[in-house]
């Protein structure tokens, strides 16, 4: 079967629900839908297409810059996403730091000014086919050289946490067409620690290696 490329659109949405302080924004984080903590956690990957965000999630950046708890901050950027099958574990990591916070700052509530508080997103997803689609490794790297970074992103990141697939869209092809080690090598790839234009570059630099064709 050829591999079809996707892409996708968002459209985010304001919920009725904000934070002045790190208790409000935990009380959030428990009760949003998982796709505010997804819009919360990787809407940086996409907007960020040629460097790497400073800061991995829009929780650390509030905290860090509305609330200057900078420690707390750092340790909510620091989580490793990657580890997390799905939403909800990564949620569950969330409520555990900022609930171990609060039982040993209960007396010290720093709360944001009024203009700067933590405004809960959410988004909608809308996945639309593209006329992309390979039949081999050398029409794929083709393929892949032209979609937009949105594709790249749904194939690779979306995928895998967001649809609770067991890896990224490209190795689950790689795979039912026989190259195991190829597919093997891209899904050790930890998608956080590339922008979107290195992920793509880096993807294909190993289907190069790993099947001999040549660089242009």
């Amino acid at each position: 079967m050829p591999f079809r490329f996707y892409t996708r659109i968002t459209q985010v949405e304001l919920l009725d629900k904000e934070a002045k302080n790190v208790e409000e924004l935990l009380e959030g984080i428990k009760t949003v839908s998982s796709f505010s903590i997804y819009h919360h956690t990787h809407h940086y990957l996409e907007q960020h297409r040629y460097f790497s965000p400073e800061y991995s999630n829009d929780f650390s950046y509030w905290i860090t810059h509305s609330l200057g708890l900078r420690a707390l901050g750092e340790k909510i950027a620091s989580i490793d996403i990657v580890q997390f099958k799905d939403i909800e574990g990564l949620r569950q990591k969330f409520i555990e730091i900022l609930s171990s916070y609060l039982d040993n700052n209960t007396s010290n509530l720093r709360n944001s000014l009024p203009k700067e508080k933590f405004r809960f997103l959410s988004s909608r997803i809308f996945i639309l086919p593209t006329h992309f689609y390979a039949h081999n490794l050398a029409e794929f790297i083709d393929c892949l050289s032209k979609v937009t970074i949105h594709s790249v992103y749904f194939h690779i990141c979306e995928a895998r946490l967001r649809l609770k697939r067991e890896t990224n869209d490209f190795s689950l092809w790689l795979k039912d067409q026989g190259y195991h080690s190829l597919a093997s090598k891209i899904s050790r790839l930890d998608p956080y620690t590339y922008t979107l234009e290195g992920l793509r570059h880096k993807i294909i630099d190993l289907i190069k290696k790993e099947s001999g064709i040549e660089e242009d």
